[in-house]
C-alpha cells in the first residue's frame, strides 16, 4: 500500500481476504512489527558489544580472541536469551503501555545478574566492563530504538492502520463507553468493528455509534471464528454470569482472539490491581492507594535531587528570562500566588511574571470572556499577557521557578495541578481527593492537553493519578512532558 508516495509494508488492520475472514492481515502486521523489534534489539546488542570490544580489545590485542572475544560473544547470547525467556518480545506487550519497557528492563537486569555470577565463577577481571558499561549501554540503545518504533506504530494507528479488530460484547451503555475511548486513543491499537448486545436488537438501524451490531451475546464465539476478530472485549452486562464467561473462554480456545474482560471498577489500574485465585474463584484484589511508605520516600528524594539538578541546568536560562521579563514591562520578574497543596495546606507558588502589573484586579472585567472549563479561569487571548509572557506560557518556561517549590517540599515534580484557594473551596468530596498528594510541576493533565481539556476530563486525570500513582507512571509522565511542552498544546 502506498501512502503519500511512501510504500507502507504493514497492511491495514482489517481487510477482506478470499475466505471471507478479517484476521490474517492483522496477524501479518503484528508478526512484521515483532520481527522489526527483534531485529532492532539484536542489532543494538551487536553494535554496542562490537563497539566496546573494538575499543577496549584493541588495548589488549594479544588476548582478544582468548578473553575479549569470548566475553563479547557470551554477553550477546546472554542478553538475547534473557529477552526471549523474559517474554520481552511477546506480541501482546509490543507497542502497549509501560509493560513493554518493564519486561525489557527485567530481562536485562536478569542478564546482568547471570553475567555477574558467571564472572565471579570464572574469576574474570574484565567482567565489570560488561556489567557496568555494556549492558547499560545496550539498555539505553534498545529502549530508544523501541521508542522510535513505537512512535512509528502510533502514527500508523492514528491513520487507521495496524489496528486490532475488536468485537465488543456487553450492554449498549458500556460498549458505547469502550467505543468512545478506543476512538479517542487510537494509539492503543484497538478498533471496535463489531458489537454483540444482550438480544442483538437494532439500535440506530442496526448500529451502535456507527459500529454494526452483529449478533447477540450468545453469538460471540461464532462471530469470532467467522470474522476473525483479534480481541473480544467483554463489557459489564447482567448476562455475563461466571458460567457463561467460562464457557465463552472455552469456545474461544483454538482461535487467534484474545479475551479481555472489563471490570466493574473503573479508573483503577496499575500496581493496585492483583488477580488472586481463592477456592478456584478468580478474585480481583484492589489494594489501597500508596500515600506513604518506601515508594513515597523514594519519590521525595527524587523530587529534591531532580529539582536541584534542573535548577543548576536551567539557571542561565532563568537568569535571562528574568531580565527579559523586567525589560518587557513594568514590575518584578517573579509572580507569587497562593495555591492549595497536600491535605489542603496553602503555600506560595513561584512563577515568572507573564502579565502586566495588577492583572489579578482586572480579572473581574474579563469574566464574560472566560474560556476555562469548570472552576478554571482561562482566556485564550488574554489582553493582560505581555509579549514575553505569551512566549513563556506557550513553552511553560514561566513555570520553571516552581522548581524552588519542589526543592522546599510544597510541590512534587509530578502530581495534580495546584488549585487556587477559591477553586478548592468549591470542591466536592470526590474532587478533594486531589489534595491527598502533593501538587505537581507536571502531571497527566500537562501531557493530555492542559487548558484545552474539559473540566471533567482534567478532574478525572488528576483522580486517576492519585489512585494509580507509581514511580513508573511518574517516569512516563516526565518523559512525555518534554513533547507536550515543545508542542505547546493547550498552553495560553
Amino acid at each position: 500500500m502506498r501512502q503519500g508516495g511512501v510504500v507502507n509494508s504493514f497492511p491495514p488492520a482489517r481487510q477482506q481476504v478470499p475466505n471471507g475472514t478479517i484476521g490474517q492481515p492483522a496477524a501479518a502486521w503484528e508478526q512484521r512489527y515483532r520481527r522489526a523489534v527483534i531485529t532492532s534489539d539484536t542489532a543494538a546488542t551487536f553494535v554496542v558489544v562490537t563497539a566496546i570490544g573494538e575499543f577496549f580489545g584493541a588495548r589488549d590485542a594479544a588476548n582478544w580472541h582468548e578473553k575479549w572475544g569470548i566475553l563479547a560473544f557470551g554477553t550477546e547470547l546472554l542478553v538475547l536469551g534473557a529477552l526471549a525467556v523474559g517474554r520481552a518480545w511477546a506480541p501482546a506487550v509490543l507497542g502497549q503501555g509501560a509493560e513493554e519497557f518493564r519486561r525489557l528492563g527485567r530481562s536485562l537486569f536478569a542478564a546482568t545478574v547471570v553475567l555477574a555470577l558467571g564472572g565471579i565463577a570464572l574469576t574474570s577481571r574484565n567482567i565489570k566492563l560488561w556489567i557496568f558499561v555494556a549492558i547499560p549501554a545496550i539498555a539505553v540503545v534498545t529502549m530508544i530504538a523501541r521508542y522510535l518504533l513505537r512512535l512509528w506504530l502510533h502514527k500508523q494507528r492514528k491513520e487507521g492502520r495496524c489496528l486490532r479488530p475488536v468485537l465488543a460484547a456487553g450492554s449498549p451503555a458500556t460498549v458505547h463507553d469502550l467505543i468512545t475511548r478506543t476512538r479517542k486513543f487510537p494509539h492503543l491499537g484497538w478498533r471496535v468493528d463489531g458489537v454483540c448486545t444482550t438480544d442483538g436488537s437494532e439500535i440506530d438501524g442496526g448500529h451502535l455509534d456507527g459500529v454494526p451490531i452483529v449478533g447477540q451475546l450468545s453469538d460471540v464465539a461464532q462471530r469470532v471464528r467467522r470474522d476473525g476478530y483479534r480481541v473480544v472485549a467483554v463489557t459489564p452486562d447482567a448476562h455475563w454470569s461466571p458460567d457463561r464467561l467460562q464457557r465463552l473462554a472455552w469456545n474461544l480456545e483454538g482461535s487467534d482472539a484474545e479475551m479481555v474482560v472489563a471490570p466493574v471498577l473503573m479508573e483503577v489500574a496499575g500496581p493496585r490491581l492483583h488477580v488472586d485465585a481463592v477456592l478456584g474463584i478468580p478474585l480481583l484484589r484492589v489494594s489501597m492507594p500508596a500515600f506513604t511508605g518506601g515508594r513515597r520516600a523514594v519519590k521525595a528524594v527524587v523530587d529534591r535531587v531532580g529539582a536541584t539538578i534542573l535548577l543548576l541546568l536551567f539557571s542561565p536560562l532563568m537568569a535571562l528570562v528574568a531580565l527579559l521579563v523586567v525589560l518587557d514591562s513594568r514590575g518584578g520578574a517573579f509572580y507569587r500566588q497562593r495555591r492549595v497543596g497536600k491535605d489542603g495546606r496553602e503555600f506560595t507558588i513561584l512563577k515568572f511574571r507573564t502579565m502586566v502589573t495588577g492583572a489579578h484586579a482586572a480579572r473581574a472585567e474579563l469574566a464574560e470572556l472566560n474560556e476555562g472549563a469548570g472552576l478554571l479561569f482561562k482566556v485564550r487571548r488574554d489582553p493582560r499577557v505581555t509579549r514575553v509572557g505569551s512566549v513563556l506560557r506557550r513553552y511553560s518556561i514561566d513555570e520553571l521557578p516552581q522548581l524552588f517549590n519542589v526543592l522546599t517540599g510544597s510541590m512534587s515534580l509530578v502530581g495534580p495541578r495546584p488549585p487556587l484557594p477559591e477553586e478548592s473551596a468549591a470542591y466536592g468530596p470526590d474532587i478533594r481527593r486531589r489534595l491527598l498528594v502533593k501538587p505537581g510541576l507536571t502531571g497527566l493533565w500537562q501531557i493530555s492537553g492542559r487548558s484545552d481539556l474539559p473540566w471533567e476530563e482534567a478532574v478525572r486525570l488528576d483522580l486517576r493519578y492519585v489512585e494509580d500513582w507509581s514511580l513508573a507512571l511518574d517516569t512516563v509522565i516526565l518523559w512525555k512532558t518534554l513533547r507536550a511542552v515543545l508542542h505547546g498544546q493547550g498552553a495560553y
